[in-house]
């Protein structure tokens, strides 16, 4: 274990034993991490905060803060968890639920690059790119392999499933589906399909998706009336965690084309 002499640690923290923290961080809650993990100058953990294993939090950043949510108490008792094997860039603030035993979750194998914010009560699956300045108001759920473009800003409870993209500045106010892109604001691009390519999708399943994909989304169809359409259908696995998406939107709807 490697702590500097200027760090400011509560008796609450546990570390395991080969945990590195740098200079002038400060650790203040009831707060865990996991082996290997290293923490760079500057960084500040508040509250109860979980930290799993070989996570890379880098200077500056500040985790388990307060959430800036008018309606917080500080008697609501709630907490960030961390997965594994995550680089967290400069200055990126994850704040801990502004609901009761609520949880603010990052999963494993992620990158969030510098100045991204995970507001209250997300929850960021595994394997997904944050790119500078990406903006998550709370209770924004992120899936897995999931890529946001630089400055992409969310609003408040909308849902990106799995393989989705975003261009960069998009502003998102309704659900982006599986395996989908969009640009600039709530504009649905297509299927994404160098990703799904990339990720070992077959040929078949890729088919198969894109012609779900135009059935609900890209036919000009009334969307109730594609869905019941695609419900008379057999589909794979993968292609019903699109169709599953569709039919389960956030209160914010899902884009359409």
């Amino acid at each position: 274990m490697s702590i500097h002499p200027t760090a400011q640690i509560s008796d609450s923290v546990t570390l395991a034993e080969d945990v590195h923290i740098g200079a002038f961080c400060i650790l203040d809650g009831e707060i865990s991490i996991g082996a290997g993990t290293r923490i760079a100058p500057g960084v500040h953990l508040f509250g109860k905060v979980t930290i799993g294993n070989e996570n890379r939090i880098h200077s500056h950043a500040v985790i388990g803060d307060t959430p800036q949510d008018l309606s917080y108490s500080t008697q609501i008792q709630s907490e960030v968890i961390i997965g594994d094997r995550n680089t967290i860039r400069e200055n990126v603030t994850i704040h801990r639920a502004a609901t009761q035993d609520g949880i603010t979750r990052l999963g494993s194998d992620n990158m969030l690059m510098a100045g991204v914010h995970l507001a209250h009560d997300c929850q960021v699956g595994n394997n997904t790119i944050l790119a500078n300045n990406c903006l998550l108001a709370g209770h924004v759920t992120v899936g897995d392999h999931v890529f946001l473009g630089g400055g992409a800003g969310l609003h408040q409870f909308v849902k990106i499933g799995n393989y989705a993209m975003s261009q960069g500045n998009c502003a998102i106010t309704q659900d982006l589906p599986p395996y989908c892109m969009c640009y600039g604001r709530n504009q649905l691009a297509g299927l994404n399909s160098v990703g799904l390519k990339r990720a070992g999708f077959t040929p078949d399943e890729r088919k198969e998706i894109k012609r779900l994909f135009t059935l609900l989304l890209g036919s000009g169809q009334n969307l109730s009336e594609a869905l019941q359409e695609a419900e008379t259908q057999n589909w794979s696995e993968r292609a019903q965690i699109l169709l599953n998406a569709v039919k389960t939107p956030s209160k914010k709807r899902v884009m359409t084309r």
